[in-house]
């Protein structure tokens, strides 16, 4: 986990390493959006992915303005249709994830530190921490699967990544994904689910 950096120092590097990203995740994108689009339309998913933050907003509205002496409150966030539109998303940088990233500037905007935890692979961290902060969000940091983590289950290497930002001296107010593996384990005040559709989203 690395915290943000200015954009000059990395955009060679990012450049070299959009291609990698493209390699992993183009064809497999492609596939994904054909079949997923025939029964789940973008506008019906931008819908219920407003449903649930027109919750959580006001739940954080509350919680950030109960913030206790010296607390760090942070929320830690998926990726994948969850802060981008990695499904729908046809260019790159791939768009942010409307609903949730108007949730989450408002969050930034109250001094909320925001924590990703995806379960991409770490070749393609300089990309994704692009892509986020090409998108509006501030990554304070990014947790990506390293070698080893690839061959653990999902969202027990979730599950750890929340427990080292608490370990860090943050208050995790808000955990929000598409997925249970995104949720379950705990370590977060609360959690949100986007729609996933019975996985038909990744």
């Amino acid at each position: 986990m690395t915290r943000r950096r200015p954009w000059a120092r990395r955009t060679a590097t990012v450049a070299v390493t959009a291609i990698a990203l493209a390699a992993l995740t183009g064809p497999a994108e492609a596939a994904t959006t054909t079949s997923t689009t025939a029964a789940v339309d973008y506008t019906t998913w931008q819908q219920d992915c407003q449903t649930v933050m027109n919750q959580a907003l006001p739940y954080l509205e509350q919680r950030i303005a109960a913030t206790r002496p010296g607390e760090k409150q942070a929320i830690v966030f998926d990726i994948d249709n969850t802060t981008l539109e990695t499904d729908f998303g046809f260019s790159w940088p791939q768009p942010a994830n409307k609903p949730v990233l108007a949730v989450a500037k408002y969050a930034q905007e109250h001094g909320v530190s925001l924590f990703f935890v995806t379960a991409r692979p770490g070749i393609i961290y300089l990309p994704t921490e692009y892509n986020l902060e090409h998108d509006g969000y501030d990554v304070d940091g990014l947790y990506v699967r390293g070698l080893f983590d690839l061959f653990e289950d999902v969202a027990t290497y979730k599950t750890a990544q929340r427990a080292d930002i608490e370990s860090k001296g943050y208050t995790i107010i808000a955990n929000i994904g598409n997925s249970a593996t995104d949720l379950s384990g705990g370590h977060a005040e609360k959690t949100f689910k986007l729609p996933d559709y019975d996985g038909q989203l990744s």
